[in-house]
């Protein structure tokens, strides 16, 4: 069971460094460090996009407009972190 765990935990770092990368790419694209023309940048923003969307979409129609501000992902990475604690202070329970 103690694998059990520890799947859950690489699963969730795995979401962790989706949301970071689809932050800091969405930040790059919008200072135009990263063009979104060129073939494999395309591909991964799409792909990201069409990973994290089920996660934001839902948050965001709870969510308040901030004007041009998305919190979702902020939202996303609190629950992700909320899970990790939730998980390492029941580890008794994979046992």
């Amino acid at each position: 069971m103690t694998s059990l765990y520890e799947i859950l935990m690489l699963i969730l770092g795995i979401a962790k460094f989706f949301v970071f990368a689809h932050f800091i790419m969405s930040w790059l694209i919008n200072f135009q460090v990263l063009n979104i023309r060129q073939p494999f940048v395309q591909q991964v923003w799409f792909a990201l996009n069409r990973l994290l969307e089920p996660l934001y979409g839902p948050i965001r129609r709870i969510l308040p407009a901030m004007g041009g501000l998305d919190l979702s992902p902020l939202v996303v990475l609190i629950a992700i972190y909320a899970l990790e604690i939730i998980l390492s202070n029941n580890i008794a329970l994979f046992l």
